[in-house]
């Protein structure tokens, strides 16, 4: 299976990249988290300078955060930086809307957005809509200014959801998912997008990624101690988070959690000094988002949820579940890594490495 790395935008995220790409790494992604981390095409535009190889990823932009024409840019320009090596996850929005205190989009509003990016990013005009008004519009100078001659990968966020599966299948587009380690569900994923392809599509489709963290046991080391969760405890609070912050519209995620996960939901609301109603628990409840827990937070990562999120355990079980998710038609494991990524990264290299 191939492997990359998802990252916050920062300072210094070119020297991650490079060394993402001494170790054999296939990718190297950067969240679009408006409020919570820097800019993905700044970060990603240093990366493409400073590498030669290794594929470029924004993991993931949204139709409500970014015009279709202002994306298409922005991906063009990356595209003329790293000719082929560019791909882009777009969603609804979940996670960067929620930061925002604002909702998802529309499925059908994500799929009028992708097909535009990939109008736009191959050089073909596009609709490009505000309110009633709706304009043809494309790249008025892209010789020397960006390149919509080399192709751009495009792979849309889904979750246990078909919708955004399904746009996936009529746009020709691969799959990210977050924290789905059931290989039932990416086979379910799988089927809802093969029947909505185009009959023409060659079998196999787009790549798939999968989004999770990763731990290596040392020796007899606690499954469920304080490295793991360290290393865990990000995908499982992003998890809480959630929860709690749509408790009030839809208890269904929390009640999903068990008895444990709803008190976790409910000492999280009460640390972060916030309640499920309160109109502005964004600003309580995602500080640090998708960063290295604080200490006094890992009582809140519970061992079913960090087994259900994320891959802990030895060498070979790990290389198991992978094999299994690889069967299950994953073809890149991306980790999240946020206590030492340059570590981190060696491990995940190390794990995956082809004889």
């Amino acid at each position: 299976m191939r492997a990359g790395v998802v990252v916050g935008a920062r300072p210094g995220v070119e020297e991650l990249a490079v060394r993402a790409e001494e170790l054999g790494l296939d990718s190297f992604w950067v969240n679009d988290t408006p409020m919570v981390h820097g800019d993905p095409f700044v970060a990603l535009a240093l990366c493409a300078k400073a590498t030669r190889r290794i594929r470029l990823g924004i993991g993931v932009t949204s139709p409500a955060l970014r015009s279709a024409p202002a994306a298409a840019s922005g991906l063009a320009s990356l595209n003329a930086l790293a000719p082929g090596r560019i791909v882009c996850g777009v969603g609804t929005g979940n996670t960067a809307r929620r930061t925002l205190g604002m909702r998802p989009v529309t499925s059908a509003r994500l799929e009028e957005f992708t097909a535009a990016l990939q109008e736009l990013c191959a050089g073909r005009p596009a609709a490009y809509r505000e309110g009633d008004r709706v304009r043809e519009v494309w790249f008025l100078h892209a010789a020397g200014h960006v390149n919509t001659a080399d192709p751009v990968e495009f792979v849309v966020a889904a979750l246990l959801g078909p919708k955004a599966a399904a746009v996936a299948g009529r746009r020709g587009t691969g799959l990210v998912s977050f924290g789905l380690l059931d290989p039932a569900a990416w086979r379910a994923l799988h089927e809802v997008r093969r029947r909505a392809a185009a009959p023409e599509e060659e079998p196999g489709g787009p790549g798939s990624y999968l989004v999770t963290a990763l731990h290596v046991l040392d020796g007899d080391e606690d499954r469920h101690g304080d490295a793991a969760r360290d290393a865990t405890g990000h995908l499982v609070l992003s998890l809480l988070a959630f929860a709690a912050d749509t408790a009030a519209e839809d208890p269904a995620v929390a009640d999903g959690l068990g008895p444990g996960g709803r008190e976790a939901v409910r000492r999280l609301l009460e640390r972060r000094g916030t309640t499920a109603t309160a109109p502005d628990r964004h600003t309580r409840l995602y500080p640090g988002y998708l960063g290295r827990i604080a200490p006094q937070d890992r009582d809140l990562v519970l061992p079913p949820l960090m087994d259900a999120l994320a891959l802990v355990g030895t060498r070979d079980e790990l290389l198991a579940r992978i094999a299994t998710l690889e069967r299950a038609g994953v073809d890149e494991l991306l980790v999240q890594p946020v206590v030492d990524p340059p570590a981190e990264m060696a491990r995940l290299a190390e794990l995956l490495a082809r004889p």
